[in-house]
């Protein structure tokens, strides 16, 4: 059965731009995404031509500087743009997902010149990104990383004293990127000290450099679509010009973009999740037992309730975060809450989905099998749903005592 895009969900927009942005998406799901989401997922199909399509639409720059080819829309229409691209493929929406956080470094501590130069052919000339935290022996504990990056040469000393000039040198293994071996650049997290959160630095590598190459992707139950792969670097040499920040710099330039991505897997998650309601409500409504529709009993009338309920809290969670981070408030919790619950209520929502249409939900004939299965690695990716409660709790009580 072939997948529909999903209902519209009526939205409150800022501003008739933003209205005028989101009708664009619809189209553009409408027309080009959704009618072959399922199949290209079957296939393990990775859809570089509506990435494409997206950037000459101005869609994968849109939280980020027009001076540099973004769009300069705020992060509650962002999201809101990144929701409706998941519901019809999650693959694409974590995709836009996954490209703003691997140009946020660069966008947010990159130089002047760094940014002049590489950020509108990232944001707007057809590159994709990736970005390069995780490791094999270092996912959860990210300050743990051991590829390093070494200098090899040098030159003139900045204020701080730190040298400059001349190559990194970058040697380790990265594991779990999403675009790992497609990507056109990856923002990339290096140890360049001691140990410990203050020894890491970013880097800015291009997809070709050599001494750079990539597992076979991960075979994984959902997002097929999506190439996942380790990311191996032998001596990768990368000059002191693509450095960005400061040389310890690394982990806080991390966690910043984190927070923000935090925010686009709740927003993906909430797409799912509406996706998978939207299909449950049209086979209740539709499917006769007893003499009448499904959605005549209570006991289900309930559970679409629940379901609803769950996404509309969702949705306002993500929103209230994103405005604050419009704001130029801390948001660091806020978004932590927002992507433990939303992905949670995806996970709930999509389950209940499958339950709704009974056996015919167990079959890839109908999307909510697909979207079950995709829905789990949202409470994965991006730090753990149980990293999200410590964030949290963290805020609320402080550090751990020892």
């Amino acid at each position: 059965m072939p997948d529909r895009a999903p209902q519209p969900v009526e939205r409150q927009l800022p501003t008739e731009e933003a209205r005028d942005l989101v009708a664009l998406v619809r189209d553009i799901v409408q027309r080009e995404i959704a009618p072959r989401a399922a199949e290209q997922e079957d296939a393990g199909h990775f859809p570089r031509e509506i990435f494409t399509l997206l950037s000459e639409a101005g869609l994968l720059g849109l939280p980020y500087d027009s001076d540099f080819g973004g769009g300069d829309q705020p992060y509650e229409v962002y999201l809101q743009v990144l929701e409706e691209l998941a519901a019809a493929r999650l693959t694409v929406g974590l995709g836009v997902s996954v490209h703003s956080l691997a140009c946020h470094a660069l966008a947010g501590y990159g130089t002047k010149e760094q940014q002049s130069e590489h950020l509108p052919a990232m944001l707007g000339g057809g590159l994709l990104g990736a970005y390069c935290l995780s490791e094999p022996a270092s996912g959860s504990d990210a300050a743990s990383l051991r590829t390093k990056a070494v200098r090899d040469g040098g030159g003139t000393s900045h204020a701080s004293g730190a040298e400059s000039g001349g190559d990194w040198v970058i040697t380790g293994t990265k594991a779990w990127i999403t675009h790992g071996g497609i990507a056109d650049f990856y923002t990339v997290l290096a140890r360049t000290g001691g140990e410990g959160a203050r020894g890491i630095t970013a880097f800015l590598v291009p997809g070709d450099a050599e001494g750079l190459s990539a597992a076979v992707p991960e075979k994984k139950m959902g997002m097929k679509g999506s190439p996942t792969a380790q990311l191996h670097f032998d001596g990768v040499r990368v000059p002191d010009a693509r450095r960005i920040g400061e040389e310890g710099q690394g982990f806080a330039i991390a966690l910043s973009a984190l927070d923000s991505g935090r925010l686009g897997i709740a927003a993906c998650a909430i797409g799912v999740a509406q996706a998978a309601l939207d299909e449950a409500l049209e086979y209740a409504t539709g499917r006769q037992q007893f003499g009448r529709p499904i959605a005549d009993f209570q006991g289900l009338r309930f559970m679409l309730a629940d379901m609803a309920t769950q996404i509309e809290a969702g949705r306002a969670l993500y929103l209230a975060a994103a405005r604050l981070r419009d704001a130029g408030r801390p948001f660091s919790r806020q978004a932590a809450m927002a992507k433990l619950f939303c992905t949670d209520a995806a996970m709930k929502v999509t389950t209940d989905a499958v339950q709704v249409l009974g056996g015919y939900g167990y079959t890839a004939d109908f999307p909510v099998e697909r979207f079950m299965r995709e829905a789990k690695v949202l409470q994965i990716v991006e730090g753990t749903n149980q990293i999200q409660r410590m964030v949290i709790a963290r805020h609320l009580a402080g550090p751990e005592t020892r």
